[in-house]
């Protein structure tokens, strides 16, 4: 985390700093300008590396920036060619080395129409790049972010020798602490989630290879991605990759899908799926995922609650945090979500169930309000869990989890569908749920977050939950303990999910002295060593009053 790396946060903080004063003061268009950098930089590199790659085994490589590129406008001319650019110069290496002034005319009008036409004509990428604009105003501001940018990339790199982590995972920690500066106000209703939370859900989940994965409110990426470093890290350790290393949250986790065979490349690169709103959002989530090795990603516009969303029964694996916006608009909402709510908490839970194919596995961040709130749609979305889902846990989250963004209570709900909307319910698919409180998770629970040492529960969460047993689960005294589904369903318990309904509390039994003997020491600690004469002279006050009431107590 950048936390233990102040270098690298202060080079951060002068990025934001020199776009602050050069006039771009919107957090969303910095983070957007900054990406398109950071993405300029990172697709020279990755392709640097991947040619020195194929040299070295033999293997045939085209670079992206191999031969010319004809500019959209000019493809429909008579002799386009004539107007194509030589794709070496439009390399990060390259345009760096320019003079302000011819520097900015160059990536505004050849390197960043390229940078969208990346992929083709057809590509999902292209048609969501198609309205972004760079709108760095002045060639200094650009000549210094480029500047501060190589320094970053040097202290990742400087980093990741020293410490084992891999690249492109501190490069993850750069992106979220970019990304952070748009969630400050909470915008939306997004917050971002933090990435040991995102790899404690996986572990959770554990996505295979071949499973589609989704996430429906996916913001920037980080669930898609989190799925995606999971399962190349459970196929390097297959392949006999020894030295992977805990990172300093415990889990072992690589980005590094060199040794993945084509196929399986590919398999992985069409597994994941993502949807959000935010139009900036999702160029943000394509570049992040294309800044980790996945060169198509498949992340859309699309209101996902909508009745123009019409998917159902697609997926393996959904891990979300949608946002909590309160309410939408009834009219937009789709006919296939019955629950009869207008709030959003609510709705995306049922529209994850839905999206699940009959054995496929969600893990979703709501707010703990959803465990036990009154309302009918609360109660029935809780029994269409407990239902027609087995539900496996409930894990509550610390209220300082999501700070600096939001101070909201949180849980994760783990479960697997089992019936789908219109089966008829013979035995319904949950027998026990698993509940854990998490205390801490291995960093303050202040606007700062820092690390704290150790991991916090995240380990033991993971250790709890596979070894999770009806027979040695039954101390509800502990911080997780296991319930039966029949009694989560009694009238009396109305499926209230909330791990305090069942939590039994410990007392301790204090003992203190009788009333008088209390007040007889009060009385004594404010007269000291007087005589009766005195105390007679000094009864007023607080002295008269405990007196008058020490005669009441006797």
């Amino acid at each position: 985390m950048l936390q233990n790396n102040p270098e690298l946060k202060s080079k951060i903080d002068q990025l934001w700093n020199k776009f602050w004063s050069g006039g771009i003061s919107n957090p969303l268009t910095a983070i957007e300008q900054i990406t398109y950098l950071l993405f300029m930089k990172r697709i020279d590199e990755l392709d640097q590396k991947r040619q020195a790659d194929a040299e070295w085994t033999g293997e045939k490589y085209a670079s992206k920036f191999e031969g010319g590129w004809i500019p959209p406008e000019y493809r429909s001319q008579q002799e386009p060619e004539k107007f194509a650019i030589d794709k070496r110069t439009l390399r990060w290496s390259e345009f760096k080395r320019m003079q302000a002034e011819e520097m900015l005319q160059h990536v505004q009008g050849k390197v960043f129409p390229f940078l969208k036409d990346l992929n083709g004509v057809e590509s999902n990428f292209t048609h969501h790049m198609k309205n972004a604009v760079f709108v760095i105003p002045k060639p200094a501001l650009l000549v210094e972010a480029a500047k501060t940018i190589d320094e970053i990339f040097e202290i990742m790199e400087r980093d990741s020798r020293e410490n084992g982590q891999a690249f492109q995972d501190i490069q993850g920690d750069v992106y979220e602490m970019l990304l952070s500066e748009i969630a400050t106000a909470g915008k939306n209703g997004q917050f971002r989630t933090p990435r040991h939370i995102i790899k404690l859900m996986a572990d959770l989940v554990q996505p295979q290879l071949g499973h589609k994965i989704a996430d429906p409110a996916c913001g920037s990426g980080g669930f898609l991605l989190g799925a995606y470093q999971y399962i190349v890290t459970q196929l390097a350790i297959k392949a006999g990759t020894t030295d992977l290393k805990p990172d300093e949250d415990g889990f072992v986790r690589t980005s590094v899908a060199a040794a993945l065979t084509e196929k399986a490349q590919s398999i992985l690169a069409s597994s994941l799926w993502g949807y959000d709103i935010d139009a900036t959002m999702v160029r943000l989530g394509l570049m992040n995922l294309m800044m980790h090795g996945i060169d198509e990603p498949h992340i859309d516009y699309r209101d996902t609650l909508s009745k123009s969303y019409t998917e159902e029964s697609e997926y393996d694996i959904v891990m979300a945090n949608p946002p909590f916006t309160g309410s939408i608009d009834k009219g937009d909402i789709s006919e296939n979500l019955q629950l009869g709510t207008t709030k959003t908490e609510l709705l995306f839970v049922e529209n994850i169930y839905r999206l699940l194919k009959k054995g496929g596995t969600a893990c979703v961040i709501v707010p703990q309000g959803v465990l036990f709130g009154s309302g009918s749609a609360f109660k029935t979305l809780r029994q269409l869990l407990v239902e027609r889902c087995d539900l496996k846990a409930v894990i509550t989250l610390p209220s300082g989890v999501f700070k600096p963004y939001a101070g909201v209570s949180t849980a994760i709900l783990l479960f697997t569908k089992v019936w789908g909307p219109k089966d008829k319910v013979t035995q319904p698919a949950t027998e026990h749920v698993w509940f854990y409180e998490m205390a801490a998770d291995g960093y303050s629970l202040d606007d700062r977050r820092s690390k704290q040492e150790g991991n916090g529960d995240l380990q033991d969460i993971i250790a709890k939950y596979y070894g999770r047993s009806p027979a040695t689960d039954t101390d509800r005294t502990a911080k997780c303990f296991i319930v039966p589904r029949t009694e989560i369903a009694e009238e009396k318990n109305n499926y209230d999910l909330s791990l305090s309904r069942y939590k039994t509390e410990l007392f301790e039994e204090v003992r203190y002295d009788a009333p008088g003997v209390i007040l007889d020491r009060l009385i004594q600690a404010e007269v000291g060593d007087v005589d009766e004469a005195e105390l007679a002279a000094i009864q007023g006050g607080i002295v008269r009053e405990l007196l008058e009431l020490k005669g009441m107590v006797g």
